[in-house]
């Protein structure tokens, strides 16, 4: 095993490492950590207890990864930041813990987290993400894959981000934002299909339009959701990508105020 742990770090010995692990200047590991094979932190990175990266995870100066939840319902008890291989964490980036004995803040694999990202409790993001410099996910968001979120932007509690969607810089997110669908403005509405994304994704050219027209019925005609979900069902070819979007919409409606992660309220 060849590990790298310059001398100025300050790492627990009750921390695990895998092979290949680099740990630079003035780093502090705390215990019941994990880092995966080839992991490496720049100096002055900060991983606490309670965190476990996969694989291949390169750790930007000043990032600051399994920090205590900013919650006041929080009272010390055991919980986890869990990261997946290949993420990339840039300079002052902050992942927080969970709420609640036991629970993860829990993130994928190949995300891009740009400098001063912020993510939150309880959140749970997928693979293959970019949340550029300055995005601020509040707790308990879920966060899908293939999502790009631009600079700034900052989401709600119990929001949800459907995958292949994009939302704009700038741009405040206080209700679900569906997969595959393009948003912004304050508050982010949708204003377009992701059909750059989608194509990259390899999705056949057949399904792209009949997203596309699910979307016009969703997001420019006159009908309310409900009843442009009934005439989805009824008119359009069904695909996979179709019934996923249909779910996705159908979680949203039964939460609150259009977040699906949060529970109806008397």
């Amino acid at each position: 095993m060849a590990r790298e742990i310059h001398p100025t770090a300050v790492v627990h010995p009750d921390c695990e490492l895998g092979e290949d692990v680099v740990i630079g200047p003035y780093c502090i590991v705390g215990a019941d950590v994990r880092l995966g094979d080839g992991c490496r932190l720049e100096a002055h990175a900060v991983v606490e207890s309670g965190t476990r990266l996969g694989a291949r995870c390169h750790v930007w100066s000043h990032a600051i990864l399994g920090g205590a939840p900013q919650d006041h319902k929080y009272r010390g008890e055991r919980s986890f930041l869990i990261v997946g291989s290949d993420n990339v964490i840039r300079e002052a980036v902050t992942l927080h813990r969970a709420v609640g004995e036991g629970k993860a803040t829990l993130i994928g694999d190949g995300n891009w987290f740009m400098a001063y990202a912020h993510v939150g409790h309880n959140c749970e993001i997928g693979s293959h993400n970019t949340l550029s410099s300055y995005v601020g996910l509040s707790g308990h968001v879920t966060i899908e894959d293939h999502v790009v979120l631009g600079g700034m932007v900052g989401v709600h509690q119990y929001s949800r981000i459907g995958r292949l969607a994009m939302v704009g810089g700038v741009s405040k997110v206080n209700q679900d934002i569906p997969p595959f669908m393009l948003a912004d403005g304050i508050p982010a509405r949708v204003v377009e299909l992701n059909r750059i994304g989608l194509k990259r994704q390899g999705v056949p050219p057949g399904v792209r339009s009949t997203l596309r027209q699910a979307y016009k019925l969703l997001y420019r005609s006159n009908l309310n959701r409900s009843e442009a979900i009934e005439r989805i069902e009824e008119e359009l070819d069904h695909s996979d990508e179709l019934e996923y979007l249909l779910d996705f919409l159908r979680g949203t409606m039964s939460g609150y105020a259009g977040r699906g992660n949060e529970a109806p309220r008397n």
